[in-house]
């Protein structure tokens, strides 16, 4: 627990506290300290106030920084591919079948318990210095930022759209080009786990490139303008192409017509979307320097794509 004493200056007189504690605290978010303010770990003279107020100038502020504030997931020992690793970010190459942090029903065995054992000091940071997810079964590159400031510059690029992802996909259907999709998602009235194209969503933009083509399937390279919940599945399977393995958004297995065995056990067994995040690019948070990552498609998908080949020759 670290407490800090901040004296706001007069130049600030007029603005709001949070704005003028943000530009005094740069390596903390705007979020970060309105949240600090709302639970009473930033007091004026020992007293609450809001985001919103006006400076007045000279206010003492006593801030109370909770190292462990939000962290209560216990430390796990879990293998980790790491990619890339300085003193500011991790990269991580996540499996399919991992999921990236605690939640309802997966309270151990993620992502983020792993990072907890892995370095004790994330311990910190809010989710364990996670600023991305992907979803369990989706495989692929993931940063996470060591310290609070590449965690806010990370967050801020990523809101810019600044962070380059690239994915994978497989999918159903023979496309003939590439294209992209702008259709705003949100949240599915009907059933709240998915996510659907909705009017009243969030922008949603996904470009999307054909890599090969067989029959009756697609190898895509699909590359996020936004980063919704679920954007490249729900996106896809808009168009007429869901990703194989898919039942949230694909519903059942499909077969071609005069389908090898084969080539239905293949599909019969891929138990979940075929979606790899290949590519991430970013400008690390302290060097400036702009930096690039690849990661392989795992081998389920490549057997996946070779079996589509024999299919095609056969």
């Amino acid at each position: 627990m670290e407490i800090l004493k901040i004296i706001i200056p007069f130049r600030y007189k007029g603005t709001r506290l949070d704005f003028a504690l943000s530009e005094m605290l740069p390596d903390y978010s705007r979020s970060k300290i309105n949240k600090w303010i709302k639970s009473g770990d930033a007091l004026i003279n020992q007293n609450f106030f809001k985001p919103k107020d006006k400076v007045i100038g000279n206010e003492i502020i006593c801030l109370t920084i909770n190292s462990n504030e939000n962290i209560h997931w216990k430390s796990e020992k879990i293998d980790l591919k790491i990619i890339f690793e300085d003193e500011d970010i991790l990269v991580i190459n996540k499996p399919f079948g991992l999921v990236t942090h605690p939640g309802a029903g997966n309270w151990s065995g993620t992502l983020a318990n792993a990072l907890l054992y892995y370095d004790k000091d994330l311990s910190k940071l809010d989710r364990a210095g996670i600023v991305h997810r992907l979803d369990k079964n989706t495989s692929g590159l993931m940063v996470v930022s060591k310290n609070m400031k590449s965690q806010k510059f990370l967050v801020e690029q990523l809101q810019n759209h600044l962070v380059e992802r690239e994915y994978s996909a497989i999918v159903y259907g023979h496309m003939i080009s590439g294209g992209t999709i702008n259709e705003s998602i949100g949240r599915d009235f009907k059933d709240r786990l998915k996510q659907s194209i909705s009017d009243n969503g969030k922008e949603a933009i996904t470009h999307y490139r054909v890599i090969d083509r067989f029959k009756s399937h697609t190898h895509v390279k699909a590359i996020l303008e936004t980063g919704r919940t679920h954007q490249i599945r729900v996106h896809l399977s808009h168009i007429g192409h869901p990703l194989i393995g898919d039942s949230t958004y694909g519903g059942r297995v499909r077969f071609p017509k005069k389908a090898s065995h084969e080539l239905k056990e293949a599909l019969k067994i891929f138990g979940r979307q075929a979606l790899h995040s290949k590519k991430l690019s970013l400008v690390h948070p302290v060097s400036g320097k702009s930096m690039s990552w690849k990661a392989d498609l795992p081998d389920d998908m490549k057997e996946l794509l070779n079996t589509f080949k024999k299919y095609d020759s056969s």
